[in-house]
């Protein structure tokens, strides 16, 4: 038998584990003098980049519904927070130091989160949709995504009119894995997020009309079955296209997925490897 990591012996091992890694990050933060994107304005930026909206009340496989609804709330005090941020040159937007930790204290209800592969629940739960989210305005950006953590190797529920590509998630937790991105444009951004009766929405603005746009497509995408395992992969570019021309300008890979299926396969097309 494998031996226990510390933050595996008992739920206090557990608690100074993860007091380590937020002080940690925040002596890292303190000793690289990051430029925290702090400052909102209410006046909204006058270009559109890109905006979508994320349904909040999700089936996903047997979870209860009660844990969707909780999110519901939680993600609906976390958005104000963010809401109307601006980023300029040189700044790095960090979900977490805008948002700062999650308690019962603060109205956060117990809601769906990922622990070990496998689905779990916590206080603060489903804020990953909330990155999620901004991860996909961003791509849809020359902005430049600086920390990103993914729940690699799993897929855990069948596709739920699903929009966003599989396997251009997020993954967080307060406040060591968070997720950033820093404007190395000449450009200011601004993000703008809400959240009403069914949906997350977010929108990227920006300060000047931008050069050229951003397509993310779906490539190779199949299910197989290795070993006895069924696996679902894909690869995910992105397309920069030049405005005036409408050409392709680059074509950029920006993930390979070779997930491990949680779920029951029998109905899915498979190819046998």
């Amino acid at each position: 038998m494998a031996r226990k990591l510390f933050c595996e012996i008992s739920p206090l091992t557990y608690k100074i584990s993860t007091q380590k890694e937020i002080l940690k990050r925040n002596i890292q933060d303190k000793r690289a003098k990051v430029n925290f994107a702090n400052e909102k304005s209410a006046n909204l930026l006058p270009v559109s980049v890109y905006s979508h909206k994320s349904l909040i009340r999700r089936k996903l496989g047997d979870v209860d519904m009660t844990l969707q609804n909780n999110k519901a709330v939680n993600l609906a005090i976390a958005a104000p927070k963010v809401d109307k941020i601006i980023i300029r040159p040189g700044q790095v937007f960090s979900f977490w130091h805008l948002v700062g930790a999650v308690s019962e204290k603060q109205g956060y209800k117990t809601g769906l989160t990922i622990k070990g592969g496998n689905p779990s629940s916590d206080i603060g739960g489903g804020m990953c949709q909330f990155t999620n989210l901004i991860h996909w305005l961003v791509l849809h950006s020359p902005l430049t995504i600086c920390e990103h953590h993914h729940h690699d190797g799993v897929d855990l529920f069948p596709d739920f009119g699903r929009v966003v590509p599989f396997g251009t998630g997020t993954s967080i937790l307060y406040n060591y894995k968070d997720y950033r991105f820093v404007n190395e444009t000449p450009y200011t951004f601004q993000l703008a997020v809400y959240t009403d009766d069914e949906y997350l929405v977010g929108h990227l603005l920006c300060s000047d009309n931008l050069p050229n746009t951003y397509h993310i497509k779906v490539e190779d995408e199949f299910f197989s079955r290795e070993n006895g395992t069924v696996y679902r992969n894909n690869k995910i570019y992105r397309h920069t296209i030049d405005v005036v021309t409408g050409n392709v300008i680059e074509k950029q890979l920006i993930k390979t997925n070779h997930a491990k299926v949680m779920y029951d396969t029998s109905k899915l097309e498979i190819k046998e490897i």
